[in-house]
């Protein structure tokens, strides 16, 4: 089933959407839908318009990943933003939800990461292709989980886990998911960097929640925020994720 956007601000100069797990921000060789067409598509249709609609990609976000993105309706708007998200003008927080306990109630996790061809690995800072990765977290809460199995008649291990805030300080290819996999903390469903089961749908326990973001004409600050799907794991966690959302962003 194809998963769609969802529009969350839209002015003359920009299109926000919240993008739900599972659907590509950008086309690949898949061939499969994508946000950026979705989008497109909206405008199109919105304000009737002939031919093609311009729409600037700024910025990406994984397949397995749901959260907020933003586009640009014009080509000085997406010059402008590139260039706050290059300049990490763009603060950028995301919430996600790590297998087990994780011991301290706040940190930061720093390291070198370089990329390869189907993934990125932690390597050493001499390394040829090493970039150095950094970011920030705080736990919001913990609990003990039960993932449902395709087998009813096996029960999946119940397991510790817990609800984190993101700010990352640098951008690097799966980088949240690569530093936490690292820390013996994996993000839950992401088989890809050692975690034990996967969710439904292949999605990942991480989600983009918060942009923000000087406008590219106006210069006022935007921010775009939604909650994470209702869907396990984030529903264990629905007042915790309520307080966040409705808590003043630092």
């Amino acid at each position: 089933m194809t998963q769609h956007i969802q529009v969350l601000l839209e002015d003359n100069h920009l299109l926000g959407v919240l993008k739900p797990a599972g659907l590509l921000a950008q086309g690949d060789r898949t061939g499969d839908p994508t946000a950026l067409a979705q989008a497109r598509a909206y405008i199109k249709e919105r304000y009737a318009k002939p031919g093609d609609v311009y729409l600037g990609l700024v910025h990406r976000i994984d397949r397995p990943v749901s959260g907020v993105m933003v586009f640009a309706r014009t080509s000085k708007a997406a010059s402008r933003l590139a260039r706050a998200f290059h300049d990490r003008v763009v603060e950028k927080c995301y919430l996600a939800v790590v297998v087990g306990s994780m011991p301290d109630d706040t940190g930061e996790l720093s390291g070198f990461i370089e990329r390869t061809h189907t993934r990125s690995r932690m390597a050493a800072a001499d390394g040829p292709r090493a970039r150095e990765a950094s970011l920030e977290y705080r736990v919001l809460a913990r609990s003990e989980l039960t993932l449902p199995t395709r087998d009813r008649r096996r029960k999946a291990p119940a397991r510790m886990v817990s609800l984190v805030e993101i700010n990352p300080r640098t951008g690097r290819h799966h980088q949240i998911r690569l530093q936490f996999s690292a820390a013996g903390f994996p993000l839950l469903g992401d088989l890809k960097y050692r975690a034990p089961e996967p969710l439904p749908e292949r999605a990942i326990a991480l989600h983009a929640a918060r942009l923000r973001f000087p406008h590219p004409v106006g210069g006022e600050t935007v921010e775009l925020a939604a909650a994470p799907p209702d869907v396990i794991p984030w529903t264990l966690f629905g007042a915790a994720i309520a307080r966040w959302l409705n808590s003043p962003a630092p």
